[in-house]
């Protein structure tokens, strides 16, 4: 399951994302605008950041978290790459800003609630919000809007103002989303 979500995500990220100037928060959102300013892979930057993220995060959230995350994040960068070699199926998408939103939180929302729904996560986003939440004494929806908000304010440096709304949007929905496919888990097992 943990793979299927890795790959969901690498699906949506490569195909919609990539190609249609709007961006996610957190390290999704960061391995985009990496991929931007310094051509580096998402495949390779989220390997990177989210072993960071895991690392920082193994004490909070424990090993088996921290095991399936690895999992499901290597993945996500090796579905990464083969959509690469494969090409974009939708390179037109970003003429169509509502379409893509959408469509890009579908994918986002699926692949990283099918994830967590596993017990661990594609992005290193979990692992660093509860981390932070510990250390700084704050809740974790506060750290994972708070890193959304600075990577979609670093994300101005290559996607206009107006885009960054469908940004915004679909941030929203794609959290809407992995709570909906979690709750769906929790329903089957009454």
């Amino acid at each position: 399951m943990s793979a299927l979500g890795g790959m969901i995500l690498a699906f949506g990220l490569f195909n919609v994302h990539s190609v249609s100037a709007i961006s996610e928060g957190g390290t999704l959102g960061l391995v985009l605008l990496l991929d931007h300013w310094f051509d580096i892979s998402p495949a390779i930057s989220g390997l990177i950041i989210n072993a960071m993220c895991f690392a920082l995060g193994i004490s909070v959230l424990g090993r088996e978290f921290i095991i399936y995350s690895a999992f499901a994040g290597g993945s996500f960068s090796l579905f990464y790459a083969l959509f690469e070699k494969l090409g974009h199926l939708w390179p037109n998408i970003g003429q169509h800003p509502v379409s893509a939103a959408i469509l890009g939180a579908l994918f986002v929302g699926t692949g990283v609630g099918i994830a967590t729904r596993s017990g661990g996560a594609t992005c290193g986003d979990d692992a660093l919000a509860m981390a932070l939440s510990k250390l700084f004494g704050t809740k974790t929806e506060t750290v994972y809007f708070l890193c959304d908000l600075v990577v979609l304010v670093f994300s101005l440096s290559y996607i206009p103002l107006y885009r960054i709304i469908y940004s915004l949007a679909t941030v929203a929905l794609s959290g809407k989303i992995i709570g909906i496919v979690q709750r769906m888990d929790l329903k089957r097992q009454k």
